[in-house]
C-alpha cells in the first residue's frame, strides 16, 4: 500500500502551479505603463457570453490532462509540467516589464453565462494579457498529445477542448489575437528546449547507446600441442 502511494508522489509537483500563480495576483494591476495590443481583427470578433463555459472549464481541464499524462507516460508528464512552469515564469516576467490590457464590454444582460462573465471580470482584472496563460497551457496540452497513445475519441476530445478554450479567450474579451499568438510561440520555443535538452526522448537516448560498439569479451584460445 505504501509503495502504491509513493508511486503517486510525483503528482505533488503540480502544486508548483498554484505557488507560481501567486505572482499573477501580484502583477494583475495597472499601476505601471499599460499597453493595448488590439488590432483590426479584434474589432470583428463578437462578444459571445456562452464561451465563458469553456473558459472556466480550463481549470479542471489542465489538471485532468496533467494527471492523464502522469498515468500514461512519466516523461511526457515531467516534460509538460516543466514547460508549463517555465511558461508561467516567462509570462510573469513579461507582465512585469510589458503590461497589457483588454477593453471589456459592459454587461447589462441577465442569465447564467452573463453572470459568470461578470464574476470573472470582477475577480480577474483586465491585465496580465500578453501572453495568454489560458492559451499557453491549453496549447501545451496539444504538444504532449502526440507523446502518448490515445483512443481516437480521446484525442479529438482533447483537441476540440484545447482549441475551444483558446477561442473562448477572445470571445469573452479576456484577450486579443496577439495574446494567443504570443502564447503559441512561447510554447513552441520552450517545449523544443525542454524536449531537446531537459527531458529528451528515451528512444533517442537508447539510440545513442545502440550506436556504440558492443564490448568485446576476451576469447580464450586453447592451443593444442603436438
Amino acid at each position: 500500500m505504501k509503495r502504491k502511494i509513493a508511486d503517486y508522489k510525483p503528482l505533488l509537483w503540480i502544486l508548483a502551479i498554484p505557488v507560481l500563480n501567486i505572482f499573477y495576483g501580484v502583477l494583475n494591476h495597472g499601476n505601471t505603463t499599460v499597453r493595448s495590443l488590439m488590432i483590426s481583427w479584434d474589432d470583428h470578433i463578437p462578444f459571445i457570453s456562452a464561451f465563458i463555459i469553456p473558459y472556466i472549464l480550463w481549470y479542471p481541464f489542465i489538471l485532468a490532462m496533467l494527471v492523464a499524462y502522469f498515468m500514461k507516460d512519466k516523461t511526457t508528464y515531467y516534460r509538460t509540467l516543466f514547460t508549463l512552469c517555465l511558461g508561467l515564469i516567462a509570462s510573469y516576467i513579461t507582465f512585469f516589464f510589458y503590461q497589457t490590457t483588454v477593453g471589456r464590454p459592459v454587461i447589462t444582460e441577465t442569465g447564467l453565462t452573463y453572470w459568470l462573465v461578470n464574476f470573472i471580470y470582477q475577480t480577474d482584472g483586465p491585465y496580465n494579457c500578453f501572453p495568454s496563460i489560458h492559451v499557453l497551457t491549453s496549447y501545451l496540452m496539444l504538444k504532449g498529445l502526440a507523446e502518448c497513445k490515445w483512443s481516437v475519441l480521446s484525442k479529438w476530445t482533447i483537441i476540440i477542448a484545447s482549441w475551444t478554450i483558446t477561442a473562448s479567450t477572445v470571445f469573452v474579451k479576456q484577450h486579443v489575437v496577439l495574446d494567443i499568438a504570443g502564447a503559441i510561440v512561447l510554447v513552441e520555443v520552450l517545449y523544443f528546449v525542454v524536449r531537446k535538452w531537459v527531458f529528451p526522448e528515451v528512444s533517442e537516448m537508447s539510440a545513442m547507446h545502440a550506436n556504440q560498439p558492443p564490448l568485446q569479451e576476451p576469447s580464450l584460445e586453447i592451443s593444442q600441442g603436438k
